[in-house]
């Protein structure tokens, strides 16, 4: 990761956490591709306590059924990268946590995992806030695994902080 990269991710962690504050609200994550970078990022930040709730990195599809309650028929349908199963991972998370926001983040990294129509960098992220359903946002990210994963912590920061402003 650059300095650019981290400066970055430090900046979108700060601006999130004072609209959490301002709000007096919690989040939480639910993370498969990016494995608790999110998470990580937002923990870095001291005083994070204040309003980082929990991080649930569901890696594998049993996790996501277990820990979120994602219907395995979802992936069946729709597979784990997609808008249907980011969204069912943001709501689980909400469902499963007393936090008041999630993020959820679902992709294929690389360098394998592709599948037609699904090339390495596609990721789905879904922000939820209890009383809203989950919106999808789906990327197409380049680069290396690293890369993937570092643009998509810091899209999903960006795309809860989108959420969470007026």
């Amino acid at each position: 990761m650059t300095h650019a990269d981290d400066d970055a991710i430090a900046r979108s962690v700060e601006t999130l956490a004072a609209a959490l504050r301002q709000r007096g609200w919690t989040m939480c994550t639910a993370e498969s591709c990016t494995g608790g970078l999110i998470a990580a990022a937002c923990t870095a930040l001291a005083g994070s306590s204040d309003w980082f709730e929990r991080g649930m990195v569901t890696y594998s599809n049993q996790a996501k059924f277990q820990l979120l309650g994602v219907p395995p028929a979802l992936v069946a349908a729709h597979g784990a990268v997609s808008a249907e199963v980011a969204c069912a991972m943001a709501e689980g998370a909400l469902m499963h946590s007393p936090a008041d926001a999630s993020v959820a983040v679902t992709g294929i990294a690389g360098p394998g995992g592709a599948t037609p129509g699904k090339p390495v960098g596609t990721v789905w992220i879904a922000v939820a806030t209890r009383g809203q359903p989950a919106t999808p946002t789906g990327v197409q990210f380049g680069g290396d695994r690293a890369a993937v994963r570092r643009q998509s912590v810091l899209k999903a920061l960006q795309l809860l902080l989108q959420r969470l402003q007026p």
